[in-house]
This record gives structure tokens, C-alpha cells and sequence, in this order.
């Protein structure tokens, strides 16, 4: 890319009832239209996710926006499943727009497994050389006309500068919250940081919701809705938010990533966790979420500066 791409404006939700679903499950796929139909607890913020009887899931995409990354999942997941060591979800069927919901849709088989936390990972050492051997074998699949950073995954895959408006933002606000000459170097030195050019397939957002425990060990990755091909390093920055040090280490030395691609990988935690600081500071409600941020920002410092 030769120019920093515009994200545009902020994503419009449309809002998506169970008895909706229910009424487009029994239009366009009667032989299901018997099945329970029940909300997905932490179902994620770009698709309202639901129960389609014990071993389905409806996800129906909250704008129109992430509606984009509809069709890419229907061509590419099945291409990318059967090369990968870990699970990932295959979509069973596709939903069209209708006038009670106007985006395409998606029916897949429901993954069984409870999402990545600290507290559930039965070896962090393991658990990152898994997540490593995944990553690897993502980016060595063939990237031949594979999506590149768009909308569709809000330029994942592409400069980090497209972030770099609402990371000053946040560096200005948050002075006194957080170490912001500190961050502002580790920023600027992810931006100055050299990609190779060539394309790489990456997930777009490996983080702990998106990473699947049985018996305390990673067995499956979901969401691929911010996939595509490009710059892998932003699949980096799990590194910051859910690793130990050792496992850190462990996971950058089974990737073979080099220093440039590290510090990218950096900048894309950082810019996550200034934007989550950034939106939480000011709210009590929201003192968990900020907690968090500030604890991954703890690390990212902590990390910078011991090596």
C-alpha cells in the first residue's frame, strides 16, 4: 500500500432477535427450521451469534461492514482447514439478505471448548508452541489471490499507520495513566519497522476469545472474519496479551520471526491496548476492561525494555 487507508466511519449495528433468526432459519433452511434457536453467551461484537440446536451456530453479521467478510469465509475457510494442525471453523451453509435482515449469513458447526484464559492453560510453554505451529503452518499456506487488507478485516495485514490517528489520540489523553514517552518510542519504532512484501496469510485476530481449550490445551481457532493476506504481524501481539515470558520466547523463537516483524507485532498489542484504554479510563463500568489494558501496556514496557 502506498497511502494509509481510511477506516471510515464507525461501524452502524442493526440489532437481531431470536424469533428473527428462528423466521430465517425456517425460510431458507426448513430442515432445520424444527431446531432450538438460543443466543450465544459473549457471542462477539461484529456478529449476533446463536444456538442452532446442540451442534450448529448462526452468526449474523452486525453491520454492513463486517457483513463484508461473509463471502471471503465461504471461499477461503474450507481451503485453509484441511492445512492447518488445529480446528477452525467451516461454514455449513449460507443465508441471503431478506427484508427482515439485510446482510448475507453464515451456518456453522459449533466448536466445542472454552476460551484461552491464563487461569485454564494447563502448560503456557506448550500452549505457545501449539499456537506457534499453527501461525506457521497459516502463513506457509499458498497466499495466490487471497484477500488483502480491506474493510473486510480493517486493514489487518496492512500499515500500521492506518492506526496511528487514534494511537496519538490516545497518548495525548492518557498522560498520567500510562507511560506515554514510552509508548510513544515503542509506536514509533513499530512504524519505522520494514515488512518484506511478501504476502502471508494471517487470522487478523488471534486473542484469547478467539483461541479454544480442551483439557487445558489449545485445540481449536475461531473468528476468521478479520483473515486475509499480507503482513502476518499482527497475529504477533497475542505474545503480550496472553503469554508468560518464557512462552514468549518459546512462541517468537518457534515462529523464527525476525526483530522488524517483532516490533510490528508489538505496536499492533500496543495500539490495542492504548484504543481499550483509551474508551475504558473514564468509566467506572468499564474498570475491569482498562485494568487489562493497562496490565498488557505493563507488559509491553516491561518487555521493551529488558530486551
Amino acid at each position: 500500500m502506498t497511502q494509509t487507508p481510511d477506516l471510515g466511519p464507525v461501524p452502524v449495528r442493526v440489532a437481531v432477535e431470536t424469533e428473527q433468526v428462528r423466521r430465517l432459519v425456517a425460510t431458507q433452511f426448513p430442515e432445520w427450521a424444527g431446531l432450538p434457536v438460543e443466543p450465544v453467551a459473549k457471542g462477539g461484537w461484529d456478529n449476533w451469534t446463536f444456538h442452532l440446536g446442540t451442534e450448529l451456530v448462526v452468526r449474523l453479521p452486525s453491520a454492513a461492514e463486517y457483513a463484508e467478510a461473509v463471502e471471503k469465509e465461504h471461499r477461503w475457510l474450507p481451503v485453509l482447514a484441511p492445512q492447518l494442525p488445529l480446528t477452525i471453523p467451516v461454514p455449513v451453509s449460507l443465508g441471503k439478505p431478506t427484508a427482515d435482515y439485510p446482510h448475507p449469513w453464515s451456518i456453522y458447526r459449533w466448536l466445542d471448548g472454552v476460551t484461552a484464559t491464563s487461569d485454564r492453560i494447563a502448560d503456557p510453554e506448550q500452549f505457545a508452541l501449539d499456537l506457534a505451529g499453527f501461525l506457521a503452518a497459516l502463513q506457509s499456506v499458498d497466499a495466490t489471490d487471497g484477500p488483502q487488507p480491506g474493510i473486510h478485516n480493517w486493514y489487518r495485514g496492512g500499515t500500521l499507520r492506518t492506526y496511528d490517528k487514534l494511537v496519538q489520540q490516545a497518548l495525548e489523553e492518557l498522560d498520567g495513566y500510562v507511560d506515554v514517552a514510552l509508548a510513544r518510542q515503542i509506536w514509533t519504532d513499530a512504524l519505522a519497522s520494514r515488512w518484506d512484501g511478501v504476502d502471508r496469510w494471517f487470522h487478523g485476530d488471534v486473542a484469547e476469545g478467539n483461541l479454544l481449550l480442551a483439557d487445558g490445551r489449545l485445540t481449536a481457532i475461531i473468528d476468521f472474519g478479520t483473515c486475509g493476506v499480507g503482513d502476518p504481524s499482527c497475529d504477533l501481539a497475542i505474545a503480550w496479551t496472553l503469554l508468560t515470558p518464557t512462552a514468549r520466547t518459546l512462541f517468537r523463537n518457534h515462529l523464527s520471526t525476525d526483530n522488524p516483524t517483532w516490533s510490528r507485532g508489538q505496536g499492533w498489542a500496543l495500539w490495542k491496548a492504548l484504543a481499550t484504554a483509551l474508551y475504558t479510563y473514564q468509566d467506572p463500568a468499564a474498570a475491569p476492561e482498562f485494568q487489562a489494558a493497562h496490565q498488557t501496556l505493563t507488559t509491553i514496557f516491561t518487555a521493551y525494555t529488558t530486551t
